[in-house]
């Protein structure tokens, strides 16, 4: 069955703020549909209006907000896509710009689970066609988990826009808070080079973990008196941020950003954020964080605009390679 000319876009009643405004880009309304909550904790999630032949994007984070943990998202989401399937839809594609559990993505102790592999199968039982997502934490186990088409976009370009026109005649240095996010940090080194027309430099911060615990201080790069834009995927606890902020102060830096896609935000961030250490936290929109005490730091960059780029591009059958990172 070929889909007609009709995009549908859903998402969980949790994630209909960041879809509506997908949606707004596109011109089209948000798909209605209905979620009931029965006393034994089971649900009910069904659309409320047509899908049949219809290409169909479900927009939804699998982050724990609203009450409702990563796990109670994850199944509301394949049994709203299942349901989409047995109405009839003729493609149904996934745009998940926060995907859970992709931090666990090898053996890092003997009978570790793959988690990431896990969560691919249970989205290929619901038979999706696409899944997209957004700066996800390991590319390459992301690409390697799933058997369907998969796509992979980056906030990289979105956070250069925002940032470019204050950087000024600023000595920028791009620094990762530890040696396995130095490919990423690359990746944006490069194209905030070729935006300002100038060489930028390179640093990463030493970590190890284990059981939990986080260690490592060694800084390898040029810092001193330099402007340090810290980019990681996400921030979590927070403290691997504040670890590497307080470290590139330290040794001179002169003023240190923190950016991030996704804001997956504990208990404690707020506490480690805060440090003086950091002047600023720039994040994407994939999850409105809610720290009140952190509102004159906190800034968000909306990427809504190229997640909707990207499902047109896809409704079209345009190849989006020169969307992805």
């Amino acid at each position: 069955m070929k889909p007609d000319n009709q995009i549908a876009i859903f998402s969980l009643d949790s994630g209909s703020d960041f879809a509506s405004q997908v949606a707004a880009h596109l011109g089209i309304p948000l798909g209605k549909h209905e979620e009931r909550d029965f006393e034994d904790g089971e649900h009910k999630i069904r659309p409320l209006e047509t899908v049949r032949n219809r290409d169909v994007f479900v927009v939804q984070s699998l982050n724990s907000s609203d009450g409702f943990n990563t796990n109670d998202k994850l199944v509301r989401l394949l049994f709203l896509l299942a349901s989409l399937r047995d109405a009839g839809a003729a493609r149904i594609n996934v745009v998940a710009p926060y995907l859970c559990y992709s931090r666990k993505d090898r053996r890092t102790k003997p009978h570790d689970p793959v988690t990431t592999r896990y969560v691919a199968q249970l989205f290929e039982a619901v038979t999706i066609d696409t899944m997209v997502t957004v700066d996800v934490h390991n590319r390459a186990a992301f690409e390697n988990a799933f058997r369907c088409p998969t796509v992979h976009l980056s906030a990289r370009e979105a956070f250069i826009d925002y940032l470019l026109p204050e950087l000024g005649d600023r000595e920028i240095t791009v620094a990762s808070p530890d040696i396995g996010g130095v490919k990423r940090a690359q990746l944006f080194r490069e194209s905030l080079a070729s935006r300002l027309e100038r060489p930028v430099g390179s640093a990463f911060m030493e970590k190890h973990r284990s059981g939990g615990e986080v260690s490592g201080s060694a800084v390898v790069g040029d810092i001193r008196n330099r402007t340090v834009l810290i980019l990681d995927d996400l921030i979590a606890g927070g403290g691997t941020m504040q670890r590497a902020a307080e470290a590139f102060k330290d040794q001179g830096a002169e003023d240190v950003m923190a950016i991030a896609t996704h804001a997956v935000f504990t208990h404690d961030t707020g506490d480690k954020l805060a440090s003086p250490a950091l002047s600023r936290v720039i994040l994407g929109n994939t999850i409105t964080p809610s720290l009140p005490s952190l509102k004159t730091k906190v800034e968000l960059v909306d990427i809504t605009a190229d997640i909707a780029d990207t499902i047109t591009a896809l409704h079209e059958g345009r190849d989006v390679t020169d969307l992805e990172s």
